[in-house]
């Protein structure tokens, strides 16, 4: 394995970040983010590797695992490993990294791809990428300037493109102009949507929301959720997964249309008379 480097990491976001560091991580200044009361804070890949931190891997469904951080750090995201028989999809980006991690995905069959569904998934998806073989990350152009590290491996799309033989990433917009979406054919062929926070799976089974914020409550227009959903009316998938654990096991494309729908007349002011 290529060897790790000591990369610097926002302590708060857990994206990585080129020397010499900005005062602050612009992606937690940002309105969808958010700064603590006691200061955005850098750490290290080394630091985290020192403090314990470990990368957890489960498996959600054949072919499907889901990767987690614990002790918790960042936003706490949960990332995906989809595997398929011309390699694996790498699908939003752990926030640390060390030997073990690389050799728990390496036993499932590697990383041939690597795609961020938007810049606060990130993570550190150049020292995944090395750790791999140089794997190609895949960036929706519409969000190169949140990126706060480059590299050779950093290749940009615009609107869809395919990664893998049966992986397609889709823009769809609404929490970022680059937001996108990974499907994933799944072990029976049924479709799998992996919708990080772009389409977000909720409490009440069978149901999904959009949001420009998800931590400081900030909607999308309806004109934009109906942009959402029409973008992925064409694609044939039955389950979702969000990119905090949530996911619908089953009827996720008549979810995202019906509630699409629910939210466009809450919000254009359709049901008023209700409140």
């Amino acid at each position: 394995m290529t060897p790790l480097t000591n990369v610097t990491i926002c302590g708060t976001c857990g994206v990585e970040f080129a020397q010499p560091t900005p005062p602050v991580c612009p992606i937690c200044a940002d309105e969808r983010q958010f700064v603590p009361g006691d200061g955005q804070i850098w750490t290290s890949r080394e630091r985290l590797e020192s403090e314990g931190h470990r990368l957890v891997v489960k498996e959600r469904e054949p072919g499907l695992f889901a990767l987690h951080v614990e002790p918790r750090f960042g936003i706490g995201q949960t990332c995906y490993l989809a595997q398929t028989e011309h390699g694996n999809l790498l699908f939003d980006v752990p926030a640390c990294i060390d030997a073990e991690a690389v050799a728990a995905l390496d036993e499932l069959g590697g990383v041939a791809a690597i795609a961020p569904s938007h810049p606060h998934m990130f993570g550190v998806q150049l020292e995944w990428s090395v750790a791999f073989d140089g794997a190609p990350i895949h960036i929706c152009s519409a969000d190169s300037e949140w990126l706060q590290r480059r590299g050779e491996a950093i290749v940009f799309y615009d609107d869809a493109v395919d990664v893998l033989p049966g992986v397609r990433l889709q823009k769809v917009g609404g929490h970022f102009a680059g937001s996108a979406i990974a499907l994933w054919a799944g072990a029976d062929d049924r479709g799998v949507m992996l919708s990080g926070d772009s389409i977000g799976p909720v409490a009440r089974t069978g149901w999904v929301t959009f949001m420009r914020s998800f931590p400081n409550y900030l909607p999308l227009s309806a004109a934009v959720v109906r942009r959402i959903a029409a973008s992925v009316a064409a694609l044939d998938f039955d389950r979702m997964y969000g990119n905090f654990g949530q996911q619908i096991s089953e009827g996720a494309h008549r979810a995202v249309q019906e509630s699409a729908q629910r939210y466009a007349e809450w919000v254009s002011g359709e049901h008023d008379d209700l409140t």
